[in-house]
């Protein structure tokens, strides 16, 4: 199972981006995807996720700016971020919580990380 992530660049504070990732490879079902964030001398922080069913979280720090959206058949997540500031400056790690195979076990899988820097 392989997550591609991308989207992740330079942008101006107040400006936007958009991350995609695609989860590729035997995937049986998707229970939850998201996007985790790492900023420099922090924390990883869970920004933004979506389940299987629709539901959705969002980190108090983003709501409001960020929408995440997915694409079942696709196995794409996308986050839609906007009225960017300096503190969202960070790596974005996709990750997802999924199956493999019929009646198999369910783990984390992760992509590689994008960067993105929002300057003032």
């Amino acid at each position: 199972v392989q997550l591609q992530a991308s989207g992740g660049g330079l942008v101006q504070a107040g400006g936007s981006l958009r991350l995609s990732c695609a989860a590729s490879g035997s995937i049986f079902s998707i229970n939850s995807i998201g996007w985790y964030r790492q900023a420099p001398g922090k924390q990883q922080e869970l920004v933004a996720q979506v389940t299987t069913g629709g539901s959705t979280f969002y980190a108090g720090s983003v709501k409001g700016r960020f929408t995440i959206s997915r694409d079942n058949a696709k196995n794409t997540v996308y986050l839609q971020m906007n009225s960017l500031k300096p503190e969202d400056t960070a790596v974005y790690y996709c990750q997802s919580y999924l199956q493999r195979y019929y009646r198999g076990p369910s783990g984390d899988y992760w992509g590689q990380g994008t960067q993105v820097t929002v300057s003032s």
